[in-house]
């Protein structure tokens, strides 16, 4: 299929930019699953950022080649059941648990259904329920990042406040008092809601880690957020937090050319 043009790359890394040919030779893998919405956006905004995406199949039996991998958000499988509880079993996703837990350490962002999924097969910790309105909600969202020593946060500021889409209808994070406490106390709280709690999420977080920092989820969209004039609050299409979600794709690209 034909890609789209390039409509927002001014905020793309320019071929000829230093170290563009080291991030075009990061390979993002990027699931789909049956009812997956944004594999494309989220495929895009790797691009963007400068590195290769690499479309992958839930009943792919192998990995292949890639330096990470992504989740993206929509409805697998329709949501029926729990969100991402039947994806959990997809063949791919043994390999990606497998990957994430190792030695290796692969990086893993889990975009809101994704971040679902993430929690059902355990590469994370905690649930997700129904929103606390039982509604489904679609808004900008402010987030703040509470850790930026992530794999996939490293070129935020800690403590930086950016806005991305939000779009959920099982949003609501929850876990008990004790993972919620060892959370917060091992820095493992990656995101939070600032202004508003859309969902209900406890002590409103938006987005978390695994312990080694590689696997991260979060509710909101930042993939919907990385070209000028095309993201929240654009300004006249002059920069702004319309771009302020390709942090997260730019920081694992950067880390993963830092590593090689």
């Amino acid at each position: 299929m034909t890609e789209l043009p390039l409509i927002g790359e001014a905020v793309a890394v320019a071929a000829d930019a230093p170290g563009a040919r080291r991030l075009a030779g990061a390979r993002i893998g990027v699931v789909t699953f049956p009812g997956t919405l944004d594999d494309r956006d989220a495929s895009r905004a790797v691009r963007l950022a400068g590195g290769t995406p690499v479309e992958l199949w839930h009943g792919d039996s192998e990995l292949g080649d890639v330096d990470a991998v992504i989740l993206p958000g929509g409805f697998s499988y329709g949501d029926y059941l729990r969100a991402g509880a039947i994806a959990r079993f997809a063949p791919l996703m043994s390999r990606i648990i497998d990957a994430a837990n190792s030695d290796a350490k692969l990086p893993v962002l889990g975009i809101c259904n994704g971040f679902q999924l993430l929690t059902e097969s355990h590469l994370l910790p905690g649930s997700m329920i129904k929103n606390d309105h039982l509604k489904f909600i679609c808004r900008d969202q402010v987030l703040r990042v509470e850790n930026n020593s992530t794999y996939w946060t490293g070129d935020y500021a800690a403590g930086q406040e950016i806005t991305v889409p939000l779009k959920n209808q099982d949003g609501q994070y929850i876990a008990d008092e004790k993972t919620l406490d060892a959370l917060e106390a091992e820095g493992r709280v990656v995101f939070r809601y600032v202004g508003f709690n859309p969902n209900g999420s406890r002590r409103d977080i938006a987005g978390i880690s695994n312990a080694a920092g590689n696997v991260v989820g979060l509710m909101p969209h930042p993939e919907h957020a990385v070209e000028v004039g095309f993201g929240p609050e654009s300004l006249d299409g002059i920069g702004g937090s319309d771009t302020e979600g390709l942090g997260l794709f730019t920081s694992v690209l950067n880390k993963i050319v830092g590593a090689n």
